[in-house]
């Protein structure tokens, strides 16, 4: 009770009394579903389906991938557990998977997980719970499909298949941001593939050229875009633009359209995103 008292005294002293910011993904497909959650969980989801694209996995890895850390952690990096278990999906070094330090990394965590999960057989067609189990031992493996509509939300909206579905309040915590943030950020989720070029405040990503070529660019490009999003209280974005739409921490974070001068309208680009920081 103590530490939860602490933290959110913490959290107060950060956003100067107001509520922590939170996020929001909804269902491309009118059907009302929605999630809400805080946005060190939005940073961290969007890191996990960041990892598993770029390593060429299926959106069904991306949910099960994400189910699996909102049951072990609720999808937040926590340092305690069951044992020695550690992180997002509660990994433990003494069971091979990596020491304390690369287990904390979001990132690395999330590789280790997918590499786990592409050696079990028709993982794709296995029930969540079954392929989970398989990727590694669970006491409760029924304890993940609770999630599975959740992560199913997540995954459509950070893979980047549902356009404008994913938004973030944008009030900036402490952490340091501004155009090498982020630009050393995506080269954490998303490798080397990405080439982000910042000028001034704003940093520029291409969609590659083999998404293009193939069809993939809008949903790469979405997918670059909600991963801003979601970073963007860490990493202090304050606007995203992509394919003619825009996010702005200043509009409560909803998507609006935009043509390519930044005035209402119809128009965009497809090949590249936007993000704009505060510094």
């Amino acid at each position: 009770m103590l530490l939860a008292v602490a933290a959110y005294v913490a959290v107060q002293f950060v956003y100067g009394g107001k509520p922590a910011p939170r996020c929001t993904v909804v269902s491309a497909n009118d059907d009302g579903a929605s999630y809400e959650f805080s946005a060190e969980q939005a940073r961290n989801a969007a890191t996990v389906a960041a990892v598993g694209t770029s390593r060429g996995m299926p959106e069904r890895a991306v949910t099960i991938a994400l189910a699996t850390a909102l049951q072990e952690s609720g999808l937040r990096n926590i340092r305690h557990g069951d044992r020695d278990s550690l992180g997002l999906f509660q990994q433990r070094p003494t069971q091979g998977w990596g020491d304390e330090r690369q287990i904390m990394d979001p990132a690395y965590s999330a590789g280790r997980f997918y590499e786990h999960l592409a050696e079990v057989p028709g993982y794709s067609r296995l029930p969540l719970t079954v392929a989970r189990s398989a990727c590694s031992a669970s006491g409760y493996p029924q304890a993940y499909a609770k999630h599975e509509p959740d992560a199913v939300l997540l995954a459509a909206a950070l893979t980047g298949r549902a356009p404008a579905t994913f938004t973030c309040e944008g009030r900036p915590g402490t952490d340091p941001g501004g155009p090498a943030a982020v630009r050393a950020a995506l080269v954490r989720d998303f490798g080397r593939e990405v080439r982000p070029d910042a000028r001034g405040r704003t940093v520029t990503v291409p969609v590659p050229a083999t998404a293009a070529a193939d069809g993939r660019a809008p949903q790469r490009g979405w997918e670059l875009a909600h991963w801003a999003v979601a970073q963007a209280s860490a990493l202090r974005v304050e606007r995203v633009a992509y394919g003619g739409r825009e996010w702005r921490a200043t509009d409560s974070g909803t998507w609006r359209t935009v043509r390519r001068d930044g005035a209402a309208g119809p128009g965009g680009t497809a090949d590249e995103v936007r993000i704009v920081t505060g510094q």
